[in-house]
Order: structure tokens, then C-alpha cells, then sequence
């Protein structure tokens, strides 16, 4: 089904895996195909409760795109390819399940702006940030100016973006970039205890905590009228009613996702 990812489903949780480690797990037209099956997937399965995305091998998360794809393309191509990577990403950042970045070793250029719309991110003690596109004469064209400056800050976004410097796990850590810098053997095992968590919670809730967080930084919307949307729409649920009747009775909430 897929030529350049990697799919499992355990326990609720999907791990799709970028599998080009030969090119650092670089960006591709290939690699965003099998990337929108598979959220397809994510947005239609219901055995689906929250994802995973890292890259294969020790070396990359994503080192960033395919530059051997951009030589041949028009300025009318190139807005193409910016406007088509940037759905994507919205497609991961507006998923009404968790999606979790595991980023062990590189998440340079593309790969950083991948990791940036995930809904957090957790890094391996190796791991490397950075917007390196201005040493190709470029800018982020995929998101990465304005999650950047939603992460970490204006200052410290935009001396990023413009010296094309890069930032340990540490840093990263230090920014808020990441929630937790853990060993690269620990690291999907963290990603699968806090999703484990948040998948025995109730999936319309946890679809509307995204909902609702997310019209922070849509300038189309109120967030708190957003707010006030997604609590109404929560509450007229029978996971609501469970929760609060299983709290009342002092026992674990069975959450059926209706």
C-alpha cells in the first residue's frame, strides 16, 4: 500500500514511520502521497485513537525535502508545492486524534516544519532542529515561519530562520519546542505512555481540546467562542454522561466515543 512509510496499528495507536533512511527520510512528492494515505486512514478508522510519526533509523527524523526535486520547477510550481505541503500539515495539525512526533536524530527544514504541526513532540537525546532553508537561497515553505514563531517566540524563531542555526534536544527542551528529551531507546515508549493515557479519555473531548487550542492561532476565529462551541458540543454527548456519572459513582469512566 505504501512505498515510502511504514504503518503499524497496536493498542490504538499508529505508528506511521518515514522509511527512506538511505536519504535521511528526506521529503518527497512519494513520501507526501503515502503520507495523506495514511491520514486518510487516521481521519476514517475508528481503531485509530492517536498516532505516532517518526523516521526510520538512528540517524533522521526528516533531515528535510528532497532539494533534488526542486531544480525543475517554476515559480508557479513552487507555490504549488508550498501550498500542497502546507495542507498537509494542516491535515496533522486539525486531526481530531492526537498525533505525537518522534523525532530521533535530524528534523531539519521540512522535517522540523513535519514535527512542528504534530500536536507535540518528543525528541531523542540526539536530535537536531532547524530551519536551514536560507543556506539554499529559501524560506520555509511549509509552515515553518509561522509554527516556529507559535513554539518558541518571535527573537528566537526568527534568529533561527534567518542564520540557519541549529538546536540540540536540550535546547529544544529549553524552548518548549519538545515536551521531553528522552534516550533514543526510550523514546517510542514515552510516545506510548502518553498516548496510552490520553486514549483511555474521551475521544470527542480530546478532539474538541484540539479543536478549541488550535483556533488560537487561526485568525479566522474566536478561540473562546470556539471554546464555548466544543464544550456544548461535549457535553451533549453520552461519553459526558458517563464521565460524570462514573465520577459520582466513584469508579473508571467506559468511554464509547458517542
Amino acid at each position: 500500500m505504501y512505498t515510502t512509510i511504514l504503518t503499524n496499528l497496536e493498542n490504538g495507536i499508529f505508528t506511521i514511520t518515514i522509511n527512506r533512511p538511505d536519504k535521511l527520510n528526506a521529503l518527497n512528492s512519494g513520501v507526501f502521497a503515502d503520507l495523506n494515505k495514511a491520514l486518510d486512514e487516521v481521519y476514517q478508522n475508528d481503531a485509530i485513537r492517536s498516532v505516532i510519526i517518526t523516521g526510520a533509523g538512528p540517524k533522521a527524523f526528516v533531515a528535510g525535502a528532497d532539494i533534488s526535486e526542486f531544480n525543475q520547477l517554476s515559480k508557479a510550481d513552487s507555490m504549488t508545492l508550498s501550498k500542497a505541503g502546507q495542507d498537509t500539515f494542516f491535515r496533522i495539525e486539525n486531526s481530531p486524534k492526537p498525533i505525537v512526533a518522534c523525532v530521533n536524530g535530524f528534523a531539519l527544514g521540512g522535517g522540523c516544519e513535519l514535527a512542528m504541526s504534530c500536536h507535540f513532540r518528543i525528541a531523542s537525546e540526539n536530535a537536531r532542529f532547524g530551519q536551514p532553508e536560507v543556506n539554499l537561497g529559501l524560506i520555509p515553505g511549509y509552515g515553518g515561519t509561522q509554527r516556529l514563531v507559535q513554539l518558541i517566540g518571535k527573537g528566537r524563531a526568527l534568529e533561527l530562520l534567518m542564520s540557519a542555526g541549529m538546536i540540540d534536544a536540550a535546547t529544544a527542551l529549553s524552548y518548549g519546542l519538545v515536551n521531553y528529551v528522552v534516550t533514543a531507546e526510550n523514546l517510542l515508549a514515552k510516545a506510548t505512555e502518553i498516548l496510552t493515557i490520553i486514549n483511555s479519555k474521551a475521544p470527542i473531548a480530546v478532539a474538541k481540546c484540539i479543536e478549541a487550542a488550535n483556533a488560537v492561532f487561526d485568525e479566522t476565529k474566536d478561540g473562546y467562542n470556539t471554546e464555548v462551541k466544543a464544550f456544548a458540543d461535549s457535553f451533549d454527548t453520552e461519553d459526558r454522561i458517563e464521565g460524570a456519572t462514573a465520577f459520582l459513582e466513584k469508579r473508571k469512566a467506559i468511554f464509547s466515543g458517542k
